[in-house]
């Protein structure tokens, strides 16, 4: 499959077969796709949490009642889900490890590169704490990164998805303790393979024109 059939391809899915199991293979592969996201200046502002157990998606689809039980459906019947988290302090720890990580794969051929790489970072993440004041904004929009690169891997490997904004971040942090963990949900998606009851999978994809959304010059 090229890169255009599998943009056209992919879709939201709306209703999990929950006898289907996603291959631990492929599992671990989509691990590495998260992984190696990318963020801003290298930043890795994140954490994602993994749910595969029937209890821990329990947890997970018990935080979504009220105005948001239309989700609950796809997470119980997912094979997997993932919860985005950001962090909610960039601080020097986290900025220390990732230099630390950057070092050991070898990124700087010179301690001078090591100290320029720490230098732009640092002022990129002083400008949003202290200039801008957007450091929750900015960290949100490295997460939607990692979303985005995780729905067309999976897509990649066959694998169907469903994204979800209509979640309780409140309920959902307390449910999974992350606040301790320095950690607040962000963004959700159900991993799995479609039902016969995804009524999205026979709809045809739309988009605006083109012409509507790109410009050439």
């Amino acid at each position: 499959m090229n890169l255009e059939q599998l943009v056209t391809s992919r879709r939201t899915c709306k209703a999990f077969d929950p006898s289907r199991r996603i291959e631990p293979a492929l599992i671990e592969q989509l691990k590495t796709v998260l992984r190696f996201a990318p963020s801003s200046v290298n930043s890795q502002p994140w954490h994602f949490l993994l749910a595969g157990s029937d209890a821990a998606k329990a947890t997970i689809a018990d935080t979504l009642k009220g105005g948001y039980a239309y989700n609950e459906a796809k997470v119980r019947g997912a094979s997997h889900v993932v919860v985005l988290c950001a962090r909610r302090e960039l601080d020097a720890a986290h900025l220390d490890a990732v230099l630390a990580q950057e070092a050991a794969d070898g990124r700087f051929a010179t301690p001078e590169a090591k100290a320029g790489q720490a230098n732009s970072r640092g002022f990129y993440v002083a400008l949003h704490r202290d200039q801008l004041k957007d450091v929750p904004a900015w960290v949100d929009r490295q997460v939607y990164l990692a979303l985005g690169t995780l729905l067309m891997g999976a897509a990649a490997l066959g694998i169907d998805a469903c994204p979800m904004e209509g979640i309780d971040t409140a309920g959902l942090d307390a449910a999974l303790d992350l606040e301790a963990q320095g950690l607040r949900s962000v963004v959700m998606v159900a991993l799995g393979y479609g039902s016969a009851q995804d009524f999205n999978a026979s709809l045809p994809k739309s988009r605006l024109p083109m012409a509507s959304v790109v410009t050439e010059r």
